[in-house]
Order: structure tokens, then sequence, then C-alpha cells
């Protein structure tokens, strides 16, 4: 049958990601080297200090500091971005011993990127702590509201794109627009909701900072970036599509009326991939078309069953059905193709490798989404086979009309429930680093490890990178025992030793970046499973120690 032959092209084109070759990684900035280099003994302080990263980064105001051995700051003035480079200015009077480089950046994809290292001059000390947290993470409650508020704004544009195409195309004439011109001003309220929730979030997402933690100078920062930018044209193309749905609503809108709402449709879809992963990819202008071209795609179709199923199923006769859902049937099908098409596009970007697919978190969501993806292509299919087999073989039977209509409308609210699912992954999708970001910080070969040990007074996260022999990046994140919260720390001491093969302990020089977090450099000299002992003392009284074991390539 026709729609087993779609079905099979729809699924096959969603998985020829995993088997086209890998495109080059660029975003989600990863830190390359720096000047002074991490742990280095320096004859003269710098006139400057120089962090590079993979991709240009931009500075969070008052979260880039170089701190003396004393605890003093030897930063001076602001912090500048060239490029890929930060740069930090400093003091060239400062006393002899090891300084802590902290930094809190954000990414070309709008995402913030913290972290620190150290070196000394003229001799070693104690690593000083930067009290004010540069390097901490982006608090759990900040991220997950973001999400949520993703979620809103996709949810938003399917019901307000939805029913302004119905009613400018579809609607019979006959039938009042209220409830369909109320859903579609509902779906712009919660796109301008949506839109003004993320302005806020990403000011303590940018800062670190709590759920509270937004001030008037952060989102003076914050709206004068491609970011803030971006939300403020949403708006103002959220605004004129609601006073265009007047006409729309009144099934009089003219030629201008459907050529202005189309451009400012084509505006408002844009802003969604010119603020996030998409504009940073190695190739901007195919993935910003794609994400806007996927997204339109998914709010004509899934705003138009939501239409079809809160109206014109149980509104509109047979008739009028029998001339409007072939019509529809036609619009899914070429939505659906551009949703596989687009997407794929894409995931090739994003991803790039079966590795990468697999073995990242991203990739994971993207073949989760693939698999409910597959789940609605089902339910379209028998959604389009009635429409094409049985509209016509009822028109002249009311009861097997009624059944026709009853069945459509349950595989409609399938489609429907599973896209709501699909929603919640995607909102989740644009807030994690992509697959190929991952792959490009760990690729020396290796794969970042990470282990979590707890004791009943604190949890600790251990992430040992790239977990091959030779040089390895350490990095120890405190919480609560029930991991729920943070934990401030007073001490680290860690030690890495492989009984296997008889190596005896070796320190772990950690040096605090935040109260929550440590960092610090270990050369693994042979594979195996390595036990780190870790002692984290929380007061001045208690402490203890844990051993987390490390798999090292």
């Amino acid at each position: 049958m026709r729609w087993r032959t779609h079905l099979a092209a729809m699924m096959l084109g969603a998985l020829t990601v995993l088997a086209l070759p890998a495109a080059p990684a660029n975003a989600h900035a990863t830190l390359v080297g720096s000047a002074p280099t991490a742990d280095v003994v320096v004859d003269a302080l710098p006139g400057e200090v120089v962090v590079t990263f993979s991709e240009p980064v931009r500075p969070v105001a008052d979260k880039v500091r170089v701190i003396t051995p004393d605890g003093g700051r030897l930063d001076t003035g602001k912090a500048t971005a060239r490029g890929a480079d930060l740069v930090i200015p400093v003091r060239g009077d400062g006393s002899k011993g090891t300084y802590l480089v902290s930094y809190r950046v954000i990414s070309a994809d709008n995402h913030p990127i913290s972290g620190g290292f150290a070196f000394s001059y003229g001799q070693v000390s104690a690593t000083p702590t930067d009290d004010a947290g540069a390097g901490v993470q982006t608090d759990p409650l900040v991220k997950n509201a973001m999400s949520a508020a993703r979620w809103i704004g996709f949810l938003g544009l399917i019901l307000l794109v939805g029913p302004a195409l119905i009613l400018l195309t579809l609607w019979p004439a006959r039938l009042p627009t209220t409830g369909p011109a109320r859903l579609a001003v509902v779906g712009g309220g919660l796109v301008a909701v949506s839109t003004l929730l993320e302005l806020y979030l990403q000011i303590p997402y940018t800062s670190g900072n709590g759920l509270l933690g937004g001030t008037l100078d952060g989102a003076a920062e914050s709206l004068g970036t491609a970011y803030g930018a971006a939300h403020l044209v949403r708006l103002a193309a959220v605004a004129a599509a609601v006073l265009l749905l007047r006409p729309v609503a009144g099934l009089r809108a003219g030629k201008v009326d459907r050529a202005l709402l189309i451009l400012v449709a084509v505006v408002g879809a844009a802003t969604w991939p010119l603020s996030g992963h998409p504009s940073a990819s190695p190739v901007p202008a195919l993935t910003v078309v794609a994400d806007a071209a996927h997204l339109a795609a998914m709010a004509v179709w899934v705003g138009g069953l939501v239409v079809l199923f809160g109206f014109l199923l149980r509104r509109a006769s047979h008739r009028e059905l029998a001339a409007i859902m072939p019509v529809w049937s036609g619009w899914a099908l070429l939505a659906v193709t551009v949703l596989v098409l687009a997407g794929t596009a894409q995931a090739l970007v994003e991803i790039g490798t079966l590795s990468a697919l697999t073995g990242t978190l991203y990739g994971r969501l993207v073949i989760t989404k693939v698999g409910l993806f597959a789940v609605i292509i089902v339910a379209a299919a028998y959604a389009r086979d009635i429409t094409n087999r049985d509209f016509p073989a009822a028109a002249d039977d009311e009861k097997e009309a009624a059944s026709v209509r009853g069945r459509l409308r349950i595989g409609v609210l399938v489609e429907i429930g599973v896209v709501v699912l699909i929603l919640g992954v995607t909102s989740v999708l644009v807030q994690t680093t992509p697959a190929r970001s991952v792959e490009a910080a760990s690729a020396q070969p290796g794969r970042p490890v990470e282990v979590k040990v707890s004791s009943n007074l604190f949890q600790v996260v251990v992430d040992v990178s790239p977990a091959k022999t030779g040089i390895n990046t350490v990095h120890l994140y405190a919480r609560k025992p029930d991991g729920s919260a943070p934990l401030q720390v007073v001490e680290w001491k860690a030690t890495v030793a492989l009984p296997a093969k008889e190596v005896e302990p070796i320190t772990v020089p950690m040096v605090a970046l935040s109260p929550d977090h440590a960092s610090g450099q270990v050369a693994f000299p042979s594979a195996g499973t390595w036990d780190m002992r870790i002692t984290v003392r929380v007061d001045d009284i208690n402490q203890a120690t844990v051993t987390a074991r490390v798999p090292v390539r």
C-alpha cells in the first residue's frame, strides 16, 4: 500500500544519520590552551593572561579573575575576548607563589563554560581559592527552568501557527472562528511568556547565580547580545502575528495580510536557531535554515492536528471534511518530509559519527526522538489511510461516517500525545552539549569518565578526562549526601593508585575553583582500573575519605 511506501521512505531518511560521514566539530567551546601554561613556574609575571578556547567566546562580567597567593586580585580592568582568546590584563607587581586563573565565559551557542587552572611565579605555594565562585557549576534549577521555558515556547508556537494556518486556508465559512482564534491568541501568549522567561533565565544561567539571581546589569548585558536581540525580535513577531489574527479570524484576510503573516512567521521561526546551537555549527547557513524549517514544519503539522481534533472533526460536516482532509493529508505528508530531511541535516552536523550518536547524552536524546517520531509516522499513516479510503466510502452512510470520524480522532490524538513527549525531549536537547562538541573535547582519543561516590557527609562527582594513559584532568564536585545541592568544602585531597600493577599512591594536586568544585591534573603511566582516594573536609572537624574506581585506557 502507498502509506507503507511513505513510512519506509520516512524511516530510511531518519536513519541515514547513522551511516553518513562525520562533520567537522566546532561549537560549545572547550579549553585548548593558555599562556602561561597550566602548572608551569614562570620567571616573571606576564602583562596579561591568555586563555584559548576552541571557538570565539565572551567573558561574563566579574567572573574572570586571577587570584594571588594571598587571596587578592592580580587582574586589572575587564577581561576581553579576541576571537577564541580570552585576554586578562594583570599587574606586574605580584608576589612569588601560585596563582589561580578562574573563568566563566559564554560560547558562541550561548551556553556558559566555567573552569580554571593554576600557574606559579618564582616558586610553588599553596593554591588560592576563588571564594566568589567564578568556576561554579550552573544551578540545576536554572537549567531545568530554561528547558521548561523552551517547552512552553514550542507549545505556544504550535497553538499559534496551526489555528492561524487552518483559518487562513481550510476553515469552512459557515463555522464560527471563535474557538481556533482564541487558541491562536493563547499560543501567541505562551510564546511571549516563554520568550520573557528565557530572557530572564539567561541572566542567572550566564552568571552562574541561583534562580532569583537576575540583576539589571545582567539584563542589560543579555539584551545586548545576539541571543537578546533574537528574543526581542521574536516578541515583536508574536505581537505582529496576534494583530494580524483579527482579519484572519474574520475570514477576510487579503493578500497584504497573508503576505505580512507569512513574513512574520519566517522571521519569528528564524529566532529559535539564531539563539541556539545551529548558529554556532560548522555550517551555520545549513543548520539555521534546517532548524527553522524543522520548527515550522512541526508547528504546521501538529498545530493542524490540534485544530482537526479540537474543532473540525467535531463540527464540520462529512461533506466539508471530505473536501478538507485530502488537502490536509497532502500538507501533513509535506510537513513530515521536511521534518525528516531537516532533522537529518541537523543531526549529521550536530552528531557526525556513530560513536557520538550512541555514546553521548545528546545522541541518545536524538535516538529517543527518532523512536517517538516513528510512532507518530505509524499513527499518521493510519490517519492518512482512513482519509484516502474510508472518508469517500462513508459519504452516504451517516453511521459509518461517525465511525470513521471516531477512528480518525483516535489516530490524531495518539499523534498529539506523542508530540508532547517529543517536545519534552527537544526542550532538553537544546540545553544539551552537541555530541560533536563532547567528542571534540575528548578526541585525544579516550572518553571522559564520570563516577559518583558518597559518604555520610557528602557526595562527590568525579570527572576524569580523557581517561587514558598520560596527562588527565580531574574535576571534583561536592554535593550534599543525597546529591540535592552543592556542598561547600574546606579542603580537598586526592591520590590515585593501581594495586593490580603495584603502582603506589600518587598525589593529585587539587585546585579549589569554587567552594564546591576542585580541579587538578595527574599522569596515569599505564592502563587499568585505578583507585582514586578522595578526602573531603567540610569544616574544622568533619572529614571523610571515599574511593572511586576510574577505568583508564
